[in-house]
């Protein structure tokens, strides 16, 4: 995280970790309802970089040039991807994060209309556990992540559920298409 008094970008750790269980996750009922009916569209990679820059919009941003400039060249490393949500033509909400393996590293989201960063969550759970992925980290439990049910795992659990996901190699496949 970018420390932006200080200039420097700090590691940070935590114990136990928060992760989205993939072959059990929650999705609240209420938000499962609004988006059967929502007029979102959801694509892959197509704005990575629009994506960082908007969870970076706020004021009190871990997010950095430095940091924008280095996850957009993660992802030209086929390291980092993107959730992007339309409403229209418009980016209504996205997330970003590292992937390793068989691993995903929730790094950042946002929204600009009512529940978008949620359905973009829901769309990467689905994404990820139609392909086999075996790790969902996320980075904290907020009032964003509390109601999809989170499971906090000590750093042997966590160690171990690192190394499994690890061993194996998973896609990500970004969108090809209109996205849906």
């Amino acid at each position: 995280m970018a420390d932006r008094e200080r200039g420097t970008v700090d590691w940070y750790t935590v114990d136990p970790r928060p992760i989205l269980p993939l072959d059990s996750f929650h999705v609240p009922r209420r938000l499962a309802r609004f988006l059967s009916k929502a007029p979102f569209r959801y694509t892959r990679d197509r704005a990575f970089e629009s994506v960082v820059r908007a969870c970076a919009d706020r004021p009190d941003s871990w997010i950095s040039e430095g940091i924008v400039r280095s996850y957009t060249r993660l992802q030209r490393l086929g390291h980092a991807h993107s959730v992007e949500v339309w409403l229209g033509e418009e980016l209504a909400g996205g997330l970003y994060g590292v992937h390793l393996g068989g691993a995903f590293f929730g790094e950042s989201v946002f929204h600009r209309e009512s529940n978008a960063a949620k359905a973009a969550l829901v769309h990467l759970a689905g994404h990820l556990r139609a392909r086999g992925f075996l790790l969902l980290e996320i980075q904290m439990v907020t009032p964003f992540t509390a109601p999809f049910q989170p499971r906090m795992v000590g750093k042997v659990e966590y160690g171990r559920l690192l190394r499994q996901a690890l061993r194996v190699r998973r896609a990500w496949e970004p969108e090809q298409g209109g996205g849906s």
